[in-house]
């Protein structure tokens, strides 16, 4: 079954435009070593809850968005070597000043996907 890097990023609302170029950049990179897909969602309709929520997680602030975003890879394994390769690339392609958000802030972590309908 696949395996699947979950991302919860907060983005401040004016900065949509660069992290969908940065994004659009990064995606065929990972498509390249052996991602099947790579998905981008900028959140509309996300309650911020009392004790649990998007927003609290990333710790949002006032005019920032948070966006929740995965990649799709064959294996773990597929996503081990992939990854690697692809992150060595985007670093020589990006700077740290070219990424519009907090990655302090950003949650990420692996899935083994247990269910596909």
């Amino acid at each position: 079954m696949a395996y699947v890097d979950g991302f919860v990023i907060p983005v401040p609302n004016g900065n949509r435009e660069q992290y969908l170029a940065m994004a659009e950049a990064c995606a065929p990179v990972f498509k390249k070593h052996g991602a099947l897909s790579v998905v981008e969602c900028w959140g509309e309709d996300i309650p911020a809850g009392k004790v649990t929520s998007f927003p609290l997680a990333v710790k949002a602030e006032d005019g920032e968005a948070v966006v929740f975003s995965w990649i799709v890879w064959p294996s773990k394994e597929a996503r081990e070597a992939g990854n690697k390769l692809a992150i060595g690339e985007l670093e020589q392609m990006m700077s740290e000043t070219d990424i519009p958000f907090d990655g302090k802030r950003m949650l990420i972590g692996g899935f083994e996907m247990i269910l596909e309908a």
